[in-house]
């Protein structure tokens, strides 16, 4: 068959409508309008520095729309829990809090709050939910993230999520294939390994995206290595597993895109231009290329060269450009209002949501009302880069002091704490815990709460010897519901959905 030749300005244009992009500040400003034009972008994410509230969002994205035309892609991590970056909308839990609760209807409702959410504000494309399976209670990024070990469990919960999202015209991604569950590296910083045969992966990692490939309209990679599956490739860049497992074996005809080609697992390794050509031919439909204006350039410039040499079949790029293009115009980028009743309700419903996944561990009980009681917690908590910030001290403590007579001991670092520096003075002591990271030994050999409230990652109980409520996220809905758990206005019934856990429970 004769190769289709194509000229360089043709290739540029494919090549930038075959990437996602970020964007600077919170306005379009004009500059950046002409370089979204110049380079023919149709896809952008947001994150939380690009959003001041809504009224400047909904601009910024109608501005958006107004350049990028009526096949503008427009994305946004809405997951749930700590991996939401509209933070005054309704706050979904995480999805381990519905694996809690175990609720289709609750998942399936969560599902379209989140999507009337995001369309109110100009997004048509959801990164969520995660179908990674937590089957390993030392992921250090995935954790409440995941709804759970069990992959029939997950994908029930997923796909009423799913339902939910779609039927108010928000497409959603499911994330990361093929399974960044089972890891203890974060491809953010480094590139991890799973060394599982296909037989261990379809039984575990690979059932719930099996699945989830007969509906899920997007699907984004994982930057990290199956040797069993490709030695030679992490999965982003792998063919045998982009089109070998999901094209050919399992038929997809979503959209695939892949993980952020900036973070360090990729960018350290690879260089974006290379890693950004290898993965579009490997399979990927779209390259989120969400580096620099620099780092941009260099994906442009690398796929124009490819596509202009052919590296990459034209008739291939067509197919993966109409999948595009079906995307945007199932799930047109046009918001709808979101009225001020429909508001109100959606928070009453996350709130409700909240609580249902409210887990106890050992049994936790609580002081009575009015009861002497000191708080040990961060002083200070930064974002991890994934998600948003943790909640900080002085909430924690308002909350507490609503129902307490509360004194407050911060610690800088946790891994260095002296816990008999604590006050022995007789009040009944809680830790709050508001990061991701979990406790090192000296931490698990020396620390001695009454309570644990265990704000952010579940797997924390296991290090700290003591009974624990499990909120699995620390947005305002997540800490009213501690608030109304401690006055023995609810019960705490959820299960974690991981045996790991509950064989130590």
């Amino acid at each position: 068959m004769n190769q289709t030749i194509i000229s360089r300005e043709e290739a540029r244009k494919i090549a930038g409508q075959s990437i996602m992009i970020r964007m600077p500040g919170t306005r379009l400003e004009a500059e950046v309008a002409d370089y979204l034009r110049e380079h023919h972008i149709r896809a952008i994410c947001l994150f939380r520095q690009n959003m001041v509230d809504q009224e400047q969002l909904s601009q910024f994205t109608a501005d958006l729309r107004a350049v990028m035309g009526p096949e503008a892609l427009i994305g946004i991590d809405q997951e749930g829990g700590a991996v939401v970056r509209s933070t005054w909308v309704p706050q979904p839990p995480a999805a381990m809090s519905l694996g809690a609760s175990d609720d289709l209807d609750l998942a399936r409702e969560v599902g379209a709050a989140v999507a009337r959410s995001v369309k109110s504000l100009g997004f048509n494309w959801n990164f969520a939910p995660v179908l990674d399976l937590n089957n390993n209670v030392n992921n250090p990024v995935i954790s409440e993230r995941s709804f759970g070990a069990e992959p029939a469990k997950a994908v029930r919960l997923a796909s009423a999520w799913m339902e939910g999202s779609l039927s108010e015209g928000v497409a959603c991604c499911v994330k990361h294939f093929p399974g960044h569950g089972d890891t203890h590296v974060d491809s953010h910083r480094d590139l991890p390994e799973v060394n599982k045969s296909r037989a261990q992966l379809d039984a575990l990692e690979l059932a719930p995206f099996q699945a989830a490939a007969k509906h899920a309209p997007a699907m984004m990679t994982a930057h990290i290595v199956y040797p069993q599956l490709d030695a030679e490739n992490p999965a982003t860049m792998s063919p045998k597993i982009l089109t070998g497992i999901l094209r050919d074996e399992w038929n997809y005809h979503g959209v695939v895109i892949t993980d952020g080609m900036d973070m360090h697992a990729i960018a350290g390794r690879y260089g974006v231009g290379n890693a950004a050509v290898r993965a579009l031919a490997a399979g990927a439909d779209m390259v989120m290329a969400l580096g620099t204006r620099e780092t941009q350039l260099e994906t442009l410039e690398a796929l124009t060269d490819a596509i202009e040499q052919g590296q990459i079949p034209y008739e291939l790029l067509q197919k993966k450009l109409k999948r595009i293009r079906k995307l945007a115009n199932d799930y047109p980028c046009a918001p709808k209002a979101y009225t001020e009743e429909q508001d109100v309700a959606d928070r009453a419903l996350m709130a409700r949501a909240w609580k249902a996944g409210l887990t106890p561990y050992c049994n936790p009980s609580k002081p009575a009302a009015g009861s002497r009681v000191r708080l040990v917690i961060s002083a200070d908590v930064v974002s991890d880069g994934v998600s948003e910030a943790g909640i900080s001290a002085d909430k924690v403590a308002a909350m507490l002091r609503r129902v307490f007579d509360v004194e407050v001991t911060t610690f800088s670092d946790a891994n260095t704490f002296d816990w008999n520096a604590v006050p022995q003075d007789g009040r009944f002591v809680i830790l709050a815990s508001t990061v991701r990271i979990r406790y090192n030994q000296h931490a698990r050999e020396t620390w001695k709460p009454d309570l644990h409230l265990v704000l952010w990652n579940p797997f924390q109980c296991l290090d700290i010897a003591a009974p624990a409520l499990i909120t699995y996220g620390f947005a305002p809905p997540a800490i009213e519901a501690v608030e109304a758990w401690l006055r023995d206005e609810v019960q705490a019934t959820g299960q974690i959905p991981v045996p790991q856990f509950e064989r130590q429970n």
